[in-house]
């Protein structure tokens, strides 16, 4: 059954005032969409007749929007001259809902209702109204009564009553357009006459799901930092900025279409909005910037604050582990927490230890407590080569961090084998057959029959899987970190890299952690800097180790370490979205299906059942 839609965008929005002084509430940016936009592409999944949007403030800005949207054709303008109310917005366009059911989605709210489930309750009802609820403190102002159905607005609880939230999300038998007089009136008084006159207004609990209200600048902030979350990101750009050059984005930083970013401007948990302008050589810490105003956040419209843990949750990936930033001493740490059987946690303190023996840059290790598995690290701030990448920068800038990334990676490939006696942990981890052969059955388990669902006879794979894991089992080994993405890779201030979640390290062959770093499907590096950056790299290794370090040797084993990294990335992306229901880890993907696409086409000959297997990919 097809239904309309009537979205009320008429408003002045003068909760948020001074954003809504230049732009109207529908229109605020979320991470490159207007709100609107993003309702709009979430009722798409429902089978639709049209979308109702009424106007008045800035109708003109809306008007632009729809004329320059996808949907334009789908959506119908009703502009009021005057303010309606919500009752006399939908009077205003009954010819247009008359004739059936219709939906009505607040425009400053973003959630993950599921709007089919709804619509079949709905359906499926005696109801007038359905209104979407759920249990929302401090808004749990609508009472029901003990079958769920709508009494009236006010709070207190008793036997016969409880309190729930409205979503601003609700189902409408068209009949009820017949209670609204003409002219300025609201819906809730217009619920509470139809219960009078013997209607019934029922709710459809959605406790649980994702709900925000962008209604004023901090729930619009808070709105803006969790979708960043939701998507496994930190940092948020629109292309259309400047170079990025000497642009330090630490924590959560957006920076909308339109928005002025000078040079030399530290950031840090900020919202950059269209036409907004900032100053050289300063420093914007927790604000929502506009053209001509500046609003302060607190930590807590930002993060979520453990009162447990005495600290702001930070972070974001694929581990299990949390991490919490806290005040000791006057001094911030990191605390991380991790589950009762992580098998990792005694070999990261013990790693820790060893690497910053080494001079490794790794955080210090401030305290740690085996019997809890916690541990008090240095903190390191928010800023990854990952999220460094995320801001347009310069050809210099770039390849300037980089080399810094592989001064780093040679100072852990070259600490002599020998050493690790002084490590007993990371002694008895070495890169091996059997490692190599765990990677490439997880890649085939998780990534081809599980997320692709691909048909592909394994023993056909298993003659290429071997000769691959033995030939690079075979190349010269040194210690390495084996997971050397950027996202594992911080820069704590413009002159130093330190890094992280290096409890994996093993004895292995270094190209492996060069293609995790130099072909990383999560960050950008085109072809002529990657062969620069491996120049340098060479270079160095062969300054620092001599002839311990046999350049043709490492060449030829990257190929092999490429396949077998890429590999474990897709199996990997995979796991963490199907089993962790970390689904933001899709997108890179393509990504890393690229790269292994690329590297199988060179060496074709060598893997011919793994060339048939990617080509189906």
């Amino acid at each position: 059954m097809a239904i309309k839609v009537f979205i009320p965008a008429a408003g002045y929005g003068k909760r948020l005032r001074p954003i809504t002084s230049s732009l109207p509430k529908p229109l605020l940016p979320l991470l490159g969409k207007p709100v609107i936009q993003t309702i709009v592409d979430r009722l798409h999944e429902l089978p639709l007749q049209g979308i109702a949007v009424n106007t008045h403030y800035m109708s003109d800005k809306i008007e632009k929007w729809v004329k320059n949207s996808d949907y334009k054709n789908d959506i119908f303008l009703f502009h009021e001259k005057n303010i309606l109310g919500t009752g006399g917005a939908l009077k205003n366009a009954e010819a247009f809902l008359k004739g059936g059911t219709f939906l009505v989605h607040n425009s400053d709210i973003v959630s993950d209702i599921d709007m089919k489930e709804l619509l079949k309750y709905h359906l499926s009802s005696d109801n007038l109204v359905t209104l979407a609820t759920h249990d929302c403190e401090p808004f749990n102002n609508v009472i029901l009564n003990k079958k769920g159905c709508f009494v009236g607005i006010g709070t207190g609880k008793s036997d016969n009553f409880h309190n729930m939230a409205f979503t601003g999300v609700a189902v409408y038998n068209d009949k009820f357009l017949d209670l609204l007089p003409k002219g300025i009136s609201s819906v809730v008084n217009i619920w509470e006459r139809a219960v009078k006159e013997g209607y019934k207004i029922g709710t459809f609990d959605v406790s649980g799901c994702f709900w925000s209200d962008t209604g004023t600048p901090s729930s619009f902030a808070r709105t803006v930092f969790e979708l960043l979350r939701r998507e496994g990101e930190m940092v948020y750009a629109a292309r259309d900025i400047c170079d990025g050059k000497d642009v330090h984005a630490n924590g959560y930083v957006v920076i909308e279409e339109g928005a002025k970013v000078r040079k030399d401007i530290y950031l840090r948990d900020c919202i950059l909005l269209p036409r907004c302008l900032t100053e050289s050589g300063h420093k914007y810490e927790n604000a929502i910037i506009g053209p001509d105003y500046l609003i302060h956040l607190k930590e807590s419209d930002i993060r979520e604050y453990s009162e447990e843990n005495r600290g702001f949750l930070v972070g974001a990936g694929g581990s299990d582990r949390r991490y919490y930033r806290r005040n000791e001493q006057q001094k911030s740490v990191i605390l991380m927490t991790s589950g009762d059987k992580d098998p990792d946690f005694e070999r990261h303190i013990e790693f820790t230890k060893f690497f910053r023996t080494c001079s490794i840059p790794v955080p210090e290790l401030y305290s740690h407590d085996n019997s809890t598995k916690t541990a008090i690290f240095e903190d390191l701030g928010d800023l990854s080569i990952y999220n460094f990448f995320k801001i347009p920068r310069s050809i210099a800038e770039t390849r300037g961090i980089c080399k810094r990334v592989l001064d780093v990676t040679v100072m852990l490939h070259s600490i002599p084998l020998s050493d690790i006696d002084d490590c007993p942990a990371l002694k008895e981890r070495v890169f091996d057959y059997d490692h190599l052969r765990w990677e490439t059955e997880y890649f085939f388990e998780k990534f081809v029959k599980s997320l692709k669902s691909v048909e592909f006879t394994k023993e056909k794979l298993e003659r290429d899987f071997h000769n691959l894991a033995v030939k690079a089992d075979n190349f010269t080994k040194t210690i390495i970190h084996r997971d050397f993405q950027s996202q594992n890779i911080m820069i704590p201030s413009p002159d130093s890299i330190k890094i992280i979640d290096y409890q994996g390290a093993r004895a292995g062959p270094p190209a492996y952690d060069i293609a995790s770093f130099l072909w990383d499907p999560y960050i950008y590096i085109d072809n002529r800097q990657r062969d620069f950056l491996l120049n340098y790299y060479i270079k160095a290794m062969r300054e620092k180790n001599g002839s311990r370090f046999d350049d043709k040797e490492f060449l030829n084993t990257l190929i092999p370490c490429r396949l077998q990294r890429h590999m474990q990335a897709l199996g990997a992306y995979a796991f963490l979205s199907l089993e962790k229901g970390k689904r933001y880890f899709l997108k890179h993907v393509p990504s890393a299906l690229n790269m292994l696409t690329q590297e199988i086409n060179e060496v074709k000959s060598d893997y011919p059942e793994l060339y048939k297997l990617v080509k189906r990919l």
